[in-house]
């Protein structure tokens, strides 16, 4: 099938401009003025913004965790996806200790079979003797190209440093990508302990036992030990200011140190853990909210590009049944909240349309950074000739309240409950197939293909 935009204002990471776009075989075609041909079908955008699909580099699809599993599988998390606008999105495989990462990476594959939308995969390390170190070498062959460890969660995902310093001079070598989640768990363990110790039950002790001195020393030990390997690193979901701090810091001595945040972090605060009736345990992920403070320092560091993403870290978890879990105790709240269906939208109405960021910026960190960095470009994150026709045509002027009861992630919350947006996806196109068009699906499950990534990308250039 072929497809033909008409009238598209096109905008890129770079580029602002007119033009008609003819998309055949996946593909597009060519890029043009008031192009003449013959297709199966016409899309008029005039008057709206055609912008590569959004691209999600942070998901937690059907992952186990405290005793339950996020409640968004590859199928229903794909589509709410792109409802959003974001047609390729990242997901974590687990390496279960004392397994090799090979079967982690056959676990997550048939998981995501039922996606909707193209999909990669990052692996999570959390058990790598010097005896499974090649195996890394065979998942960068496979298209893994980015490995994720934990400083956080004591005895379940953290590591020592020492493994840390091996992955990182590993992916050295190969060309691959280091994400740090980024905490000092052994110190916040003691804090949760002692927390409990007291009586102290509630959501809003989730946050005041995770300190942001406990971020910034992590992301500044993580920055040290790939100093020290030779190698990039990512920082994913960077909440604070003294996290940010360290990483404008490195970046400012010429360190290739990289970050993402996510729209959590960016409008809402440590408040929402204290909302009455338990509610503030919609609120709970890690790392947690902070001070209302945090937010404009945040939006500062997307503006000078000491943060180049945003992500969602989407692991929804219903209140009902799940999050009610940790009723009596804040340490058995499952950590996640939902996300990867509002997070072009958010961004549009309060970066765009509040003159935080530009319209070219928000392009950039929704999409085309996070394309660079984890080696999908420009097969994906751009318009441009022979990329995948992953577009979707944006109504500036389109109002929206997102909902639990109107939105597609399989959750019963929105963490953004009422909120009133303006902006939102009108047509979204994956691989040049129409999957939403106002407010209706024409995707199908199973045609999200598995996209393998290049080593030696973004963060190494």
């Amino acid at each position: 099938m072929s497809t033909l935009i008409k009238n598209a204002r096109i905008i890129t990471a770079e580029q602002d401009y007119t033009a008609d776009i003819f998309i055949e075989k996946e593909k597009i075609s060519t890029i043009g003025s008031d192009l003449k041909i013959t297709t199966d079908k016409i899309i008029d955008a005039k008057g709206k913004y055609v912008i590569p699909g959004g691209i999600d580099v942070h998901t937690h699809m059907d992952m186990p965790f405290g005793g339950t599993t996020s409640s968004d599988d590859f199928e229903t998390g794909t589509r709410a996806a792109a409802f959003g606008g974001t047609t390729s999105l990242i997901d974590f495989a687990i390496q279960a200790k004392g397994t090799k990462i090979r079967e982690a990476l056959d676990i997550w594959m048939k998981k995501a079979e039922v996606a909707t939308v193209d999909f990669s995969l990052h692996m999570i390390v959390t058990d790598l003797p010097e005896a499974h170190i090649e195996d890394m070498n065979e998942m960068v062959r496979e298209g893994v190209t980015s490995f994720k460890l934990f400083m956080a969660y004591p005895n379940v995902l953290m590591v020592d440093d020492a493994t840390i310093f091996r992955a990182m001079r590993k992916t050295a070598e190969n060309g691959a990508l280091v994400c740090m989640h980024a905490e000092n768990g052994g110190v916040i363990d003691l804090l949760v302990q002692k927390a409990i110790a007291e009586g102290k039950s509630a959501p809003i002790y989730h946050a005041l036992t995770r300190p942001t001195t406990a971020e910034g020393e992590a992301v500044n030990r993580a920055i040290a030990l790939a100093q020290m390997a030779g190698a990039p690193v990512y920082i994913v979901h960077l909440s604070s200011n003294d996290a940010l701090e360290k990483v404008a810091e490195a970046r400012d001595r010429g360190i290739p140190v990289f970050a993402e945040t996510c729209p959590q972090y960016l409008l809402l605060s440590i408040e929402d853990l204290e909302r009455p009736n338990f509610e503030g345990a919609k609120y709970v992920f890690t790392p947690p909210l902070r001070e209302k403070w945090h937010q404009e320092k945040l939006w500062a560091g997307l503006k000078k590009n000491s943060l180049q993403v945003v992500s969602t870290d989407h692991c929804p978890f219903c209140f009902k049944e799940q999050k009610e879990l940790g009723r009596d105790s804040f340490a058995k709240i499952p950590n996640g909240g939902p996300g990867v269906e509002n997070r072009l939208q958010l961004l549009f109405h309060h970066g765009v349309n509040q003159n935080r960021i530009s319209l070219n910026r928000w392009v950039e960190i929704v999409s085309t950074n996070p394309a660079k960095m984890f080696g999908m470009y420009p097969r994906k994150g751009t318009i441009a000739v022979g990329s995948d026709a992953d577009i979707v045509v944006w109504n500036p002027k389109s109002e929206h309240t997102i909902s639990a009861h109107s939105h597609h992630m399989r959750v019963d919350y929105s963490m953004f409950e009422g909120w009133k947006v303006k902006g939102n996806a009108e047509t979204v196109l994956s691989r040049g197939e129409v999957v939403v068009e106002n407010g209706n699906w024409f995707g199908k499950t199973g045609r999200g293909k598995f996209v393998k990534r290049d080593a030696f990308a973004g963060a190494w250039k």
